[in-house]
């Protein structure tokens, strides 16, 4: 069983406003605000995706007070590192300089948590283990498609896990629909292949992907209850995939709970995908809104599609 014992965040530092947009494409911030509950994002500019995932990493172990010398390994939930091999994980481990097992997972917004249930598996052998979620959605996006270029940012999350009684439940899932959410990857040259170049820019379904979202998060979250004999009142933080403002108030009107259990970051950093759940994580731990005792319930949905759910009660 497992803990987590410290939290780290970066982000950015360029932020993109909705008002910036709106003189890029046919959009402004009331369309985008009333319609996702985005107001701001921050994109890449000068730095890349391992920076963000290092500075995550870092911020992590010091909150955990160990050194990069103590992790044993590190895993990394990304739809995309800096580089089809090696993987970002590797990339990190050498900013780090630690030499220990280290991979990437790809379970698009969901990957957090999937990285969480990799760790209790491995926690028997390996003592502390980093799980960063990190992407770069500003790569992957097309920013003349008002659909999709306000709904993402870039950003990175981790936190440093150990040994410990404090998850109570975890579950990872998928229910595979591949067309409603997708990337396609680049396609080469090869002389062999009848395959035409694509630019590999995110599609999506958007009302499909929020019906999913709502009725599979909402499904997820009773399953966890019920396996733990727990009501909705029992959990004092939902701390959801941070995709749309909408999926988090349709999931919270289901379950007849206040507002204040569903605490939000969307407004300030959109979608971050992988990343979306340990940034608020650690924004809650840094405002001491996450006490010693509290039950925390984490859920996570993507493209696949996938779902993933874990419950601590927080040490």
């Amino acid at each position: 069983m497992i803990k987590i014992i410290g939290t780290g965040r970066k982000l950015p530092m360029r932020s993109v406003l909705n008002s910036e947009l709106a003189e890029m494409v046919d959009t402004g911030d009331e369309w985008i605000t009333s319609r996702t509950g985005i107001k701001n994002r921050y994109v890449c500019t000068e730095e890349n995706l391992t920076d963000l995932a290092e500075g995550a990493a870092r911020a992590a172990l010091e909150n955990a007070l160990i050194s990069a010398q103590e992790i044993e390994m590190i895993i990394c939930a990304t739809i995309a590192g800096d580089f089809s091999f090696p993987s970002l994980a590797c990339c990190v481990a050498e900013r780090l300089g630690i030499k220990c097992p280290a991979f990437d997972i790809n379970a698009a917004c969901s990957g957090f948590i999937y990285g969480l249930e990799i760790a209790e598996a491995f926690i028997s052998k390996y003592t502390n283990i980093l799980i960063i979620g990190a992407d770069m959605m500003s790569r992957l996006i097309d920013w003349n498609d008002r659909a999709t270029c306000v709904l993402f940012g870039d950003g990175a999350g981790a936190c440093v896990v150990t040994r410990g009684d404090a998850l109570k439940y975890i579950q990872s899932n998928a229910a595979p629909d591949t067309g409603m959410l997708y990337a396609k990857s680049r396609s080469g040259n090869s002389p062999f292949s009848n395959e035409k170049p694509d630019a590999g820019f995110a599609v999506m379904q958007g009302q499909d992907v929020y019906k999913f979202a709502v009725m599979s998060v909402a499904e997820e979250i009773n399953l966890a209850l019920a396996e733990l004999n727990l009501s909705a009142a029992n959990i004092d933080h939902f701390v959801l995939h941070q995709a749309n403002s909408r999926i988090v108030d349709g999931v919270r009107s289901r379950l007849k709970q206040p507002p204040e259990k569903f605490p939000t970051n969307i407004a300030e950093y959109a979608n971050t995908t992988a990343a979306t759940i340990p940034i608020l994580l650690d924004e809650m731990i840094e405002e001491n809104r996450i006490k010693s005792g509290d039950t925390v319930m984490m859920v996570g949905f993507g493209a696949g599609m996938t779902t993933g759910t874990c419950v601590m009660v927080w040490q």
